[in-house]
Formats: C-alpha cells, sequence, structure tokens
C-alpha cells in the first residue's frame, strides 16, 4: 500500500470520527453552568442561525496528526459541502436529510443519517442547545470561547466542542472525541455570508452508478 493510499485511508477514518462520534439528543442543559455560561450558548445560537448561507476553507487534523484542506459551503437549514483538495479525493454533502459521502480515489460512496452526525448540531433550522443536547462545559479564551456537548442518552460515546471567535462572533471549527479519547478537529478558515449558493452544490450522486452507465 503506498503512502497517499494510507493517507486518504487515515483520513477516511478520522471523516468518520468527525461524522460518527457523537449524536445530538438529549434532555436539558447541564445544571452546573452559571449564568455567564448560559449567555454564551444562547449568543452562540443567535449567531448559528443567522448563518444561513456561507462558504469558507477549513483544515481537518486527526488524532495522528494528518491533516487535509478543502472548500466549505453551508446553507441551513440542513444542508453543507466539503470539498476536500487533491490528492484526497473525498466529498461530503449533507443534502438536508443524508450526509452523503464520496472518494473517487477509493470509489467508495457511504450515507449517515444527519441526525447521527455533528454536522446536525449547527446545520438545524432550530438549533436547540438547551434541549437537543447536553452543554457540559463552557470556557472561555482570549479571543472567544468554546462549548462542549455530550450525547446523554449514550447511544453514541465521545463529545463534540464547538470553538467560536469574538469581536465579531463567528464559528471558528470543532473538535470530536470519541471513546478512546481520540480527536479530530475541523478548524473553519474564513467563514463568510454569501447572498446565494447554487444548488447543485447540495446534491451528491454515487459516482460508482454514473460509472455502471457510461459502461452500458
Amino acid at each position: 500500500m503506498d503512502e497517499m493510499t494510507v493517507s486518504t485511508n487515515l483520513t477516511r477514518r478520522s471523516l468518520a470520527l468527525s461524522l460518527g462520534a457523537v449524536a445530538f439528543a438529549g434532555p436539558s442543559l447541564a445544571h452546573a453552568l452559571t449564568q455567564a455560561d448560559q449567555a454564551l450558548v444562547a449568543r452562540a445560537v443567535a449567531y448559528l442561525e443567522a448563518l444561513t448561507q456561507a462558504k469558507g476553507r477549513f483544515v481537518q487534523t486527526d488524532a495522528r496528526g494528518q491533516r487535509a484542506e478543502g472548500a466549505l459551503y453551508l446553507k441551513r437549514p440542513g444542508k453543507a459541502r466539503f470539498e476536500y483538495d487533491a490528492p484526497s479525493g473525498l466529498i461530503v454533502v449533507s443534502d438536508g436529510g443524508t450526509v452523503a459521502v464520496a472518494d473517487s480515489r477509493l470509489k467508495t460512496f457511504d450515507r449517515y443519517p444527519l441526525s447521527s452526525t455533528p454536522l446536525s448540531l449547527f446545520l438545524a433550522r432550530n438549533i436547540r442547545l438547551d434541549r437537543g443536547v447536553q452543554v457540559t462545559a463552557v470556557s472561555r479564551a482570549a479571543e472567544g470561547f468554546t462549548l462542549t456537548a455530550r450525547d446523554v442518552r449514550k447511544q453514541t460515546a465521545g463529545q463534540i466542542t464547538l470553538s467560536f471567535r469574538d469581536n465579531p462572533l463567528a464559528l471558528a471549527g470543532w473538535t470530536v472525541t470519541d471513546a478512546q479519547r481520540r480527536s479530530t478537529q475541523v478548524q473553519v478558515v474564513s467563514l463568510a455570508p454569501v447572498a446565494s449558493l447554487q444548488p447543485g452544490l447540495f446534491t451528491l450522486r454515487d459516482p460508482r452508478q454514473a460509472a455502471g452507465r457510461a459502461r452500458m
């Protein structure tokens, strides 16, 4: 197996971690949070719900330090597209109901329910960090703050930490940590609102089916 294939496989595993490690559902906000913490949660919710269409870049780093970069498109509610730069060959698209992952190099195509992925946290029409998830910690930093959430039903082990920059408020990225404490970090770069995005960005068909029709 060549080095490029190993790197791609590692990227796919880290992508699966970032998509599937945490399902967001559960009862009320953690009681340990202060009023100041809850005010930051409310700010984060208001910001995310106002971010209806945006595009930018992302940098993903897995537990082994493998990095991958690409372009990011968001169209709330429900839609997102991650285009990984070469040589990755990965495209990840949420169409509002499912998340599709296509790998042109490995010729694979997988689907996941959007509701079982971290993407559902900030793609939902109504973001309810006070009901849909349990926020277990709020941390402040010089340039912003982070919110850590987990699945209180324990249908999936792990947690997610959303990071925000301040002045102006902006999504800086997220880190997903699994039950073995392995983390995948996604840093969001230059995310900016846009007036419109092409609908085709949020449709992803199985490339193997297209190849099969072409051979007929």
